[in-house]
């Protein structure tokens, strides 16, 4: 029995990035990537805007954030800022951080007592922000950990970035099966070219 249209007609299109589940402000950066066909960006418009912002919803704490266009322009200045940040993530330029800082500006975190115990909520200006404060707070708490994780590929025709968390810190590809193969191909053909 096959699926027809209507039973499609509320589920979203899958995310078409080829690296998913970065931490969320690393996720946001990765929303550009280039492959075979050229150049994308997820963000270039309402629908793959819907795309990563279904993507977000358990980091986002299951809240409702409309895909429109504040939402987009919100999401696309956080973006900015994240990718003068990851320049150099460890000695970020004043540029990065007045850009940085000019996103978390838009919220803040606030202490509470519920009936739970104490907590933490999280307070934007307007709610088509929160996605794009969430990035820039996330990109502060990966600062705090380990800056020096944060990487761009090392392929220098790929934009995408990655949270390097394996045990001795020595990832150097946004993925093995993709930019990694490619380059132990590359390596290769240059060895057996020279024999």
């Amino acid at each position: 029995m096959g699926t027809s249209e209507d039973d499609l007609a509320g589920v979203p299109p899958s995310d078409p990035r080829p690296l998913t589940g970065e931490p969320l402000a690393v996720d946001l950066l990765n929303t550009r990537w280039i492959d075979e066909e050229g150049f994308h960006d997820l963000l270039d418009g309402p629908a793959g805007t819907g795309i990563w912002l279904a993507s977000q919803t358990t980091r986002l704490d299951g809240a409702a954030v409309p895909p429109g266009e504040t939402t987009r322009a919100a999401l696309l200045t956080a973006r900015a800022a994240l990718d003068l940040a990851a320049a150099d993530p460890a000695h970020p330029s004043p540029e990065a951080v007045a850009a940085l800082n000019e996103v978390l500006a838009h919220g803040r975190l606030r202490r509470v007592l519920s009936v739970d115990g104490p907590g933490t909520t999280v307070e934007v200006d307007e709610p088509e922000w929160l996605p794009a404060w969430a990035a820039a707070a996330d990109w502060l708490r990966l600062l705090a950990d380990r800056p020096d994780r944060i990487r761009a590929c090392a392929n220098p025709a790929c934009v995408l970035h990655f949270h390097d968390v394996s045990k001795n810190g020595t990832r150097r590809w946004c993925s093995m099966s993709g930019c990694g193969n490619r380059a132990k191909v590359r390596r290769h053909y240059a060895r057996h070219r020279q024999d």
